[in-house]
């Protein structure tokens, strides 16, 4: 959503004004349509948008503690409670009139959303272009019972958002939304309702807790925000410079930790028509979908620390969704059950399975070289690296956009040659160091694989 009084959401390719339209009333060439009623964010949004001037404040403290603190000082009490009885009238009409001169309403072919005081921008979302809608319950908003919708547009860099929505009437519109992307007709869309879903995996509070601690990005963090503070200190003796460097650091660790645990609390897994639904979150409650047929890779990471245990975290790439996760933590065998639900006839390759560099790529990068290897099946191109944290990087035939071989000065002395293949994510996956014959065999190969897997490759539609 665009900050009212701002004009900055004109699009900057072609690709993304396909999907939105910037205009100060309906889209001209158009067939009448149906009267249109426009809606109202919920009642409670003028309270969460309040908070953006004091944000405002808050971050140039941050950022000129030093500033912030000669202003401070000089402030009296009289010219204190001035500046609050200001403020807080100022923020609550900021908050008011960003909630009263933004309106959405669905159209027989758009979500149309109208947003600005002083700059109307007007954003005609097609509904055929809509790949999946998140819904979001930050803590307040799960107290005060309502919840904001973040859809994923194709050719769309950001998401438009709709915040905040009561939760009957989000859940709602996420369902006629989703039905109409699936091609429903709009008398019929209200009757589909949410798609059934069938849980596929739920991750446990202890285990995820546990993988946290054996983490080695944990305990690095931790070190840092624990060594650096107090190293600053006795050679600055700067309360600021220490605060400056020791607070991001925490915040870092904290991240990696807490954050984490508390971000992938009760991570679920479902499947449903309309996709596979992720669910997680302890405080901030997040409902997911992972778009059919839009996964261009899948990553299946197995830390040093995990693997006598023989977990695994899978993460993904979806093309014009920020989503990654897929499983923050699972046993290998329930790992790929899942990897199965959304590469649909793609098996996992076995690591014993993996083609290793050839023993003089230690010439190029000694040790690590033995974390490098690959595998090409009827359905997948997987690449391996990594040696304490390995990574096994998965990607369907019919999702490769292009491939190419690259040879250095020292690779080429050894033989050796690296073969890249770019995916619609804009995302590339590498096999690293193999032999010269065998990169310019697996270029021509993967070429006609790539052909011919689009060819038999399954429409991405909603609800098939």
């Amino acid at each position: 959503m665009t900050t009212p009084g701002v004009e900055d959401d004109v699009p900057d390719t072609p690709a993304e004004a396909n999907v939105y339209g910037i205009s100060d009333g309906p889209a001209s060439g158009t067939r009448p349509q149906r009267p249109v009623t426009e809606r109202r964010l919920h009642p409670v949004t003028p309270f969460r948008r309040a908070w953006a001037p004091i944000a405002v404040l808050v971050g140039w403290a941050v950022h000129d503690p030093n500033q912030a603190q000669e202003q401070l000082t000089r402030l009296t009490t009289t010219t204190l409670l001035i500046a609050l009885a200001v403020l807080v009238p100022a923020a609550s009409l900021y908050g008011f009139l960003t909630w009263w001169f933004t309106h959405f309403a669905v159209t027989d072919s758009e979500l149309r959303i109208r947003t600005g005081l002083l700059f109307r921008r007007t954003a005609h979302i097609r509904l055929e272009r809509i790949q999946a809608i998140d819904v979001g319950q930050p803590l307040l908003a799960r107290i005060a019972g309502v919840a904001k919708l973040r859809l994923d547009v194709v050719g769309a860099e950001k998401k438009d958002e709709l915040a905040f929505l009561g939760e009957e009437e989000a859940r709602v519109l996420r369902a006629e939304l989703l039905a109409r992307a699936a091609g429903f007709a709009p008398e019929t869309a209200h009757e589909v309702g949410e798609a059934p879903a069938r849980e596929l995996l739920r991750v446990p509070a202890r285990k995820l807790a546990i993988s946290l601690v054996l983490t080695g990005a944990t305990w690095g963090a931790l070190a840092a925000a624990l060594v650096v503070p107090p190293v600053l200190w006795l050679a600055t003796h700067s309360v600021w410079t220490v605060l400056a460097t020791g607070v991001p650091l925490l915040g870092a660790a904290g991240a990696s930790s807490v954050g984490r645990f508390v971000g992938e609390y009760d991570w679920t897994v479902g499947e449903s028509p309309d996709g596979l639904r992720i669910d997680h979150g302890l405080l901030d409650r997040t409902h997911e979908t992972v778009p059919p047929g839009r996964v261009q890779t899948v990553r299946i990471v197995r830390p040093l620390l995990w693997r006598r245990l023989g977990w695994v975290r899978v993460e993904l790439h979806v093309a014009g969704s920020a989503n990654s996760v897929l499983v923050p933590v699972a046993p290998r065998e329930a790992a790929e059950a899942v990897v199965a639900r959304v590469l649909p006839g793609v098996s996992v390759p076995a690591e014993d399975s993996l083609s290793r560099s050839p023993r003089r790529a230690g010439r190029c990068v000694p040790v690590w070289w033995r974390g490098y290897g690959i595998a090409v099946t009827d359905s997948v191109f997987a690449a391996r690296h990594g040696l304490l944290r390995r990574t096994l990087t998965l990607v369907p035939h019919a999702k490769v956009q292009s491939v190419r071989l690259t040879q250095g000065p020292w690779q080429r002395l050894w033989r050796l040659a690296d073969v890249h293949v770019d995916t619609g994510a804009d995302k590339t996956v590498t096999a690293r160091l193999r032999d010269a014959q065998e990169a310019a065999e697996l270029l021509r190969g993967q070429a006609e694989r790539s052909r011919t897997g689009r060819l038999d490759a399954r429409p991405d539609r909603w609800m098939a």
